[in-house]
Order: C-alpha cells, then sequence, then structure tokens
C-alpha cells in the first residue's frame, strides 16, 4: 500500500476533501466530499451563558500544542457513545508529522496534570479545519472549542471548518453551507495570512468574543 505523505494531504484539504477510515483498525483511508458543509462562523459565534462561566474557572487550564499526540489518541478512544471512531493509525502518523511541522495544533483542557478535554486540528493560511475532540469531564470539549475560537479570532482566521454539523455544535452557531459556497470561502481563507498563537487567558478569550470580529467572512 502506497503510504499518504503530509505533503498530499495538505494539498487534499486546499481543494476541499479530508480522509477518515471506515473503522479505527482499518487501516484503509477514504476521501470524503460532502455536498453540505458544516462550518462555524467566526463573526457570528454563540457563546452560551454557561460557558461563560466555565471560561472564568480556575480549576482548570487551557493550553495549546503541549500533548497533541496524547489529544489525538484520546479522541480516537471508542466510547459508550461512540463505540468507534474514524481516526486510525496513518491519520494519526500524518497528522502528528504535520503538528511537528507546525501546521495541526491542539487546544488543551487540564485539570492539574490530567489532560480531561480537548480538539485538534490543521491550520492552512487562514482557514482552520477542526478535526476532533474529546471530554472526559462534562463540558470540557466544548471549552477547548472556545478557546479555539478567539484564538483563531486574535490570529486572523476568516474559515472554520468543522466539516459536518452536531447538536454539540449547534448550540454555538455551526451551519450548513452548500459544497460551492464552502470552496468559494475556503479560496478565500487559503490567500490570506493568519497565526495561530496559542494558549490565551480566560479574560482575553471573553474580551475577543464580546467585540465585533475584524475578520469577516466573504
Amino acid at each position: 500500500m502506497i503510504r499518504l505523505t503530509a505533503e498530499q494531504l495538505l494539498r487534499a484539504y486546499a481543494i476541499g476533501i479530508f480522509p477518515m477510515a471506515r473503522e479505527r483498525q482499518d487501516e484503509r483511508l477514504y476521501w470524503i466530499d460532502p455536498e453540505e458543509r458544516g462550518i462555524l462562523p467566526l463573526d457570528s459565534f454563540h457563546l452560551p451563558r454557561s460557558m461563560r462561566k466555565m471560561v472564568r474557572r480556575t480549576d482548570l487550564a487551557v493550553r495549546c500544542d503541549t500533548a497533541f499526540e496524547q489529544v489525538m489518541r484520546l479522541c480516537a478512544e471508542p466510547t459508550e457513545q461512540r463505540p468507534d471512531t474514524w481516526i486510525n493509525g496513518e491519520i494519526l502518523r500524518l497528522f502528528v508529522e504535520l503538528h511537528r511541522a507546525g501546521r495541526a495544533h491542539s487546544v488543551e483542557v487540564w485539570r492539574d496534570d490530567q489532560l480531561v478535554g480537548g480538539l485538534y486540528g490543521l491550520a492552512i493560511g487562514a482557514a482552520f479545519f477542526g478535526e476532533s475532540m474529546f471530554s472526559r469531564e462534562s463540558n470540557c470539549s466544548k471549552l477547548a472549542l472556545v478557546h479555539l475560537v478567539a484564538i483563531l479570532r486574535k490570529g486572523g482566521f476568516t474559515l472554520l471548518d468543522t466539516q459536518f454539523v452536531t447538536d454539540h455544535l449547534a448550540q454555538f452557531g455551526t451551519v450548513e453551507i452548500s459544497r460551492h459556497d464552502y470552496l468559494h470561502r475556503l479560496s478565500d481563507a487559503l490567500a490570506r495570512s493568519a497565526t495561530f498563537h496559542g494558549a490565551l487567558g480566560g479574560d482575553d478569550v471573553l474580551a475577543l468574543l464580546s467585540s465585533q470580529s475584524s475578520t469577516q467572512m466573504s
């Protein structure tokens, strides 16, 4: 079997497709090109009141890129609600390589020395492709998402691709758009530059999410 390279994976995302495995133990990858694509508009992100309170909590620490592979492995773990996942060994290998190259990032929620929630994704230009998230404590993946949106707004990103819309994401304003609309937004985002600055303090997160976005999506 010919192994996919990290550079080929970047090119695939840049034309609007992404890989998934049918199950965790299957090393084959399948290219996904949905007719309807989920995105979370950064300029109209909805921050629920309960999450405002959670951002202010001092018993949890949010960090970036300190445990990328661990985040991926926890996202790939089966749970009672999700008995199998699409993250196989090939996806793990490729994204760890992209992380080492500074292209893939994780947002992590820690309680002391325990990783209790997080997410990971890929940054190209001003587009961020959110891949997966996990929680080991209530709402910790949501907290990671709130921090991610603030980080992206600060860094000048214009597109947050969620691939699909779930109930978990819909409460924050995620919407479905057509493939044509998505490719237009993707092209615009790839022509721009943005910076993934890393972890922010809670006050900075709330300030960024309360202010009008300076990165309006076209």
